[in-house]
């Protein structure tokens, strides 16, 4: 198997659009797509932004839920 690297680019609405010439006809075909990862900071920040937007952690913003303070539990010294 061999892996075959197309640079494309995405139109307005994020479809791929793929020109290139394979040497097979009316076969079925595989593609194979890798995102670049970038880093790790930043699939922190996307999961930090999901996760302060999402409704289901609206409950959090009650002060009811501040049920601990500063001066509550020990110091861990590890």
């Amino acid at each position: 198997m061999r892996a075959i690297e197309i640079k494309s680019k995405t139109d307005k609405k994020g479809h791929l659009k793929i020109d290139y010439q394979l040497d097979k006809s009316d076969s079925n075909v595989r593609v194979l797509i890798l995102v670049d990862d970038n880093s790790d900071k930043d699939e922190e920040k996307i999961w930090m932004d999901s996760i302060t937007s999402n409704p289901a952690f609206d409950f959090l913003n009650d002060h009811s839920e501040d049920i601990y303070s500063i001066k509550d539990g020990e110091p861990f010294n590890d």
